[in-house]
């Protein structure tokens, strides 16, 4: 193998796949990153078993073939090179090397043929949709993914398709983030999938705006290809819970109104007072005003007023600064509605434009 290509195609690829390598895999061929010289263009490709990432960028192929290579200490060479173009070969017992204006690099590698090879989804079923839809609605949910380890099943992502809508479910046990879109997809298409977490933070590392995503299933798989990156995942195994029972129905009356940036603000200030042991702040709920306040004996207290429109009864309730802090920096409106019946019940907050939105959060117990 022999090529020759521009740092910055290089580097770039190689910072896309590195990524989910695991620093603490046991095979070292895993530590590696494979380099494929293919006609006209190089394929470099990583993965941890549970998700894979190959990257395509132009380049002049001299001679084609493969090799892997340590990726720490390649992406620390890339780098480093002092000029623009680079040139990469392969010579005998597996050694690469590494060119660029008077900087020289000799590497070990490992043959192709010991490196896992990713699944083929061709003639899978698949959709379409713009990039920049799906990575939005992943930033307006992904957040209330669950970080609990033994919670496997909801270490990640809910995806359901059908013909006219797709719909992004995450769920915590503490809240839960529902975001739907009414698109038109294949005729028959059906699927609910739970995607890994560390698929949905690749994919939100490396979407973009541009052209449109192509997503195709496999029987415990899924496919991403999208502006020549492919990321294909292993999708996890269970029953999600049954998240459309713990929405409230939606009250069209008493609602609490506010404004999105001011309440924050005053969510932010309060929390101040918080710590590990006492984590919920009160929110007294008035007819013209919502009073935010947190106090700790042995610290102080927090207070803050914020005006609201509401015609409801007086209400007092304790919530997680965090669970509020979380959806207000991805709610795309400039006033935000709360729905709240009962210090016990959760709150709701909705949004039917520019896509359904649904935040439902449980209180906290106030001492």
């Amino acid at each position: 193998m022999k090529i020759k290509t521009l740092k910055e195609d290089l580097l770039k690829a190689t910072q896309t796949v590195q990524n989910v390598i695991s620093p603490h895999t046991t095979l070292p061929i895993l530590s590696n990153i494979l380099i494929e010289a293919i006609r006209d263009e190089v394929r470099l490709t990583a993965t941890d078993l549970d998700i894979g990432i190959s990257c395509l960028f132009s380049a002049k192929i001299e001679e084609t073939g493969s090799i892997t290579v340590p990726a720490k200490k390649l992406s620390d060479i890339f780098r480093e090179l002092p000029g623009e173009d680079i040139e990469i070969s392969v010579k005998k017992n597996n050694a690469i090397e590494i060119k660029s204006e008077h900087s020289y690099f000799r590497l070990m590698g490992i043959p192709k043929d010991e490196f896992p090879k990713l699944p083929s989804f061709k003639d899978k079923e698949f959709i379409n949709l713009p990039q920049n839809i799906f990575k939005r609605m992943l930033e307006v949910s992904s957040f209330a993914m669950s970080k609990d380890e033994t919670r496997y099943i909801l270490n990640g992502t809910l995806v359901e398709i059908k013909e006219d809508t797709i719909r992004i479910v995450t769920t915590d046990g503490r809240r839960l983030v529902l975001v739907e879109e009414e698109r038109n997809f294949p005729r028959g298409i059906n699927k609910r999938i739970i995607i890994p977490l560390k698929t949905i933070y690749e994919l939100l590392r490396n979407l973009s705006n541009e052209t449109d995503l192509k997503i195709a299933f496999n029987k415990n798989q899924i496919s991403f290809e999208f502006n020549k990156t492919t990321i294909i995942s292993r999708l996890i195994e269970g029953n999600f819970p049954e998240y459309e029972k713990v929405i409230p129905k939606e009250i069209k009356d008493n609602k609490v109104k506010v404004d999105k940036d001011e309440f924050y603000r005053a969510i932010k200030r309060v929390s101040l007072f918080t710590n590990p042991n006492s984590q919920a702040i009160k929110i007294d709920i008035l007819k013209d005003k919502m009073i935010l306040s947190k106090t700790i004996p042995e610290i102080g207290e927090a207070k803050d007023q914020v005006d609201i429109d509401y015609k409801g009864e007086n209400l007092s309730i304790g919530f997680n600064p965090n669970y509020l802090m979380e959806v207000l920096k991805v709610f795309e409106k400039d006033a935000i509605e709360i729905e709240l019946t009962d210090p016990q019940k959760p709150a709701v907050i909705r949004m039917n434009a520019p896509y359904k939105y649904i935040y439902v959060v449980l209180p906290m117990q106030l001492t």
